[in-house]
């Protein structure tokens, strides 16, 4: 009887270990293939310009090419959902962010995806603030004059917004600030500046990826950052709480993955993207887009995506904005 139950108990370990064999020759060979790299957010925003600059260098580490796969739209619900359903084999990955990860939960009342049962985390890349950005023929040169000025319009001046992060800087705005305006929805950031441009809306809070490239052309003019305190990359700009105590919106981004996928596939991926954020190729071409490299490796990101859900839900509740 006692033989009987060490060779069964001998047959179950083989299989046991014999399933784990595949997934664990897997994660050896892998990458074999293109990596698929969702980013929910339209070409030009600052979620696809990290990617864009992170991917390339991860690419060199891992020995394969890394395809940059844009989903825009609902608040990068779209994308989300899209990358929720995907083979957890490592070879779709995902740019999840504050808004997607954390705030959405709180912006809408029903999802199309589980921010923390369908993604396990890869790891945290980058912070940044937002940037109150104008025209340069905007008549006002600075926060103050720029408070007075929409106060004087009562109302009637249009303000857009394409995330978490610009809607809450607008509410924010609107109680800090005791001011009010007309929000409008877009689908990124970089269509919100080109109907600033064309003169359909008077101001935005946009990415920092996307502001300092208009800024350094002269075709915006920054008035202020949503983040609490200045920032070495803008180091001339003042923030928004230096005039509304309390005005803090700090976004950031990093990379996920479906659930299921392998950790040693996981530890690959965040391996590459440690050593990309800690390029100085990488690094001098994120802080000319005015953001920081923030890494944050699997397990910690985990626990601050958990934290700041509890922060944005909030911020959202406390805006003032209800979920749609």
């Amino acid at each position: 009887m006692k033989h009987l139950c060490y060779s069964l108990l001998r047959l179950l370990a083989i299989s046991l270990s014999l399933g784990a064999l595949p997934q664990l020759a897997h994660a050896q060979s892998y990458p074999s293939k293109t990596i698929r790299f969702i980013v929910p957010f339209q070409a030009g925003s600052a979620p696809d310009a990290i990617a864009r600059v992170v991917a390339q260098h991860m690419q060199q580490t891992l020995g394969q090419s890394i395809t940059i796969d844009n989903k825009p739209g609902a608040s990068g619900a779209i994308g989300a959902a899209e990358a929720a359903k995907a083979a957890p084999d490592g070879y779709t990955i995902f740019g999840g962010s504050n808004t997607i990860l954390a705030a959405n939960p709180s912006l809408f009342k029903k999802l199309s995806y589980h921010p923390t049962k369908d993604f396990v985390p890869v790891g945290r890349l980058i912070t940044a603030s937002l940037t109150l950005v104008v025209k340069p023929d905007f008549p006002a040169q600075n926060l103050r004059e720029f408070v007075a000025y929409v106060k004087s319009k009562k109302g009637s001046l249009n303000a857009g917004y394409a995330s978490a992060g610009m809607q809450v800087s607008l509410a924010e705005l609107r109680n800090l600030a005791g001011v009010d305006f007309l929000d409008v929805s877009y689908k990124g950031a970089p269509q919100a500046v080109t109907d600033l441009l064309g003169g359909q809306i008077a101001f935005t809070f946009a990415d920092n990826a996307v502001a300092a490239t208009q800024i350094k052309a002269g075709r915006v003019r920054g008035l202020a950052i949503t983040a609490p305190t200045r920032t070495a990359l803008l180091p001339d700009m003042p923030t928004m709480a230096e005039q509304f105590p309390g005005f803090d919106v700090t976004v950031w981004n990093g990379l996920s993955a479906p659930t299921g996928t392998p950790k040693e596939v996981i530890d690959k991926l965040w391996d590459a993207a440690n050593k990309a954020l800690a390029s100085p190729d990488v690094i001098a071409r994120l802080s000319s887009l005015g953001l920081e490299p923030a890494p944050m490796g699997p397990d910690d990101y985990g626990r601050f995506i958990a934290a700041e859900t509890i922060k944005w839900a909030r911020q959202i509740k406390t805006a003032g904005i209800q979920p749609e």
